[in-house]
């Protein structure tokens, strides 16, 4: 679903709509350069750098490639080293069935990725971590390289007192621990308001059962931590003191049980950075107003997701935040639209892509004006002996 399905819908999309992603589009000719015509020309960068995370390793390498080689360009992709298996296989199916020269699967670690950025590319597109952005973005700009940067940080999720309480526990529950919350658009930390908190917080401990029973760390359909690296920094992120559902952890195959802690302040450990795993801090809220100003006094985050029925205060958090994306009364499912662009914004990171914008982050628009040789605008040319008032006014009629 994740994975493969989200790489084919993309690889459809571009084989169904290239003619007309690919055309020519005529826009208007001021009335000073009639006779003449404007197009839009889309045109390939080049050859492009793809450099992929780890926590779906393989959409977020092939899905980009599908907009880039539609586009018209070459590609090498960097696979991420900490997902191994799929990186071979990333590397097989690319490395086996296209010339080098088109298209090229470079494996390896930080040496191999300091040796690919070191190199004259046209374009390059990285997912990953904030940190990591900052650096491709340095490099970059020693070529004058245009960059997307697809990155994260704490999305928030506010559930409002008069939403759907069931609907809401169960796609935040989804949500969030889909690939155990190693998702860049997972709710990060939840603000629920205080008349429905005990009520939401059952709801939501009941649909974390329902989907992966009592004990998930045994459930072969509940994913584990990429690795023991990640593992210890979830663990050190729990107040164990705070724990009021789950916290169970089996270090052999690197499982974290979902867990709920409550209550949690802004000044909590886990509160500082993105968690990226199945653990659900909660605070409380009484009034939209402070969890608007919590959310724009931080990082602008990936993606913002809002549970309520009140078309005024869903109006408040859509004109009063700012974020790479929305959901209102769900969560993650925005990035499956083909008709969404997605991506960041500040820290979350910078360009978009998806269906049509996929295409037009690899492509350049080149403006193209075709004038005609019949006749020519003789007071364009100098001297200019008429007077400056005239002037003004029938370039002010031409350029409208």
């Amino acid at each position: 679903m994740t994975e493969v399905g989200f790489t084919l819908n993309e690889i459809d999309f571009m084989i169904k709509n290239i003619r007309r992603l690919a055309k020519y589009r005529r826009v208007k000719t001021p009335l000073m350069l009639a006779g003449g015509s404007s197009h839009i020309a889309p045109e390939p960068y080049g050859t492009v750098l793809i450099i992929g995370p780890w926590n779906y390793p393989f959409q977020l390498v092939m899905l980009p490639l599908a907009g880039a080689i539609a586009a018209g360009n070459c590609a090498v992709v960097k696979p991420s080293e900490l997902s191994p298996n799929v990186a071979g296989i990333i590397t097989k199916i690319i490395n086996k069935n296209f010339d080098n020269e088109y298209i090229f699967s470079a494996e390896g670690g930080i040496e191999m990725s300091e040796q690919l950025l070191a190199q004259k590319f046209d374009y390059i597109f990285y997912t990953g971590s904030t940190t990591v952005g900052r650096i491709v973005m340095e490099a970059a700009a020693k070529n004058l390289t245009p960059v997307t940067l697809e990155l994260g940080g704490k999305s928030p999720c506010i559930v409002d007192k008069d939403t759907n309480l069931d609907n809401a526990a169960r796609r935040i529950a989804w949500g969030k621990l889909l690939n155990c919350g190693q998702t860049c658009v997972a709710p990060d930390y939840l603000f629920v308001h205080k008349e429905i908190r005990d009520e939401f917080i059952k709801k939501l401990i009941n649909t974390s059962e329902a989907f992966y029973g009592s004990n998930p760390i045994k459930n072969e359909q509940y994913s584990k931590i990429i690795n023991e690296r990640h593992f210890n920094r979830l663990l050190s992120l729990i107040d164990k003191q705070n724990i009021i559902y789950g916290g169970n952890y089996d270090k052999e195959r690197l499982k974290i049980s979902p867990t709920v802690i409550y209550p949690v302040t802004k000044d909590s450990k886990i509160m500082q950075d993105e968690i990226f795993g199945p653990v659900m801090p909660i605070m409380e809220y009484e009034n939209i107003d402070e969890v608007i100003g919590y959310i724009n006094d931080r990082p602008k985050p990936l993606a913002l997701y809002f549970f309520s029925k009140d078309k005024g205060r869903i109006r408040r958090v859509l004109k009063e935040t700012s974020s790479g994306g929305v959901c209102i009364n769900d969560t993650v499912n925005h990035i499956a639209s083909a008709g969404l662009p997605f991506g960041g914004v500040g820290d979350s990171g910078m360009g978009s892509y998806h269906g049509r914008a996929t295409f037009d982050t690899f492509s350049h628009k080149k403006s193209i004006l075709k004038s005609q040789l019949i006749f020519d605008l003789e007071m364009k040319y100098p001297p200019y002996d008429v007077s400056e008032g005239f002037i003004k006014k029938v370039f002010k009629y031409l350029l409208h």
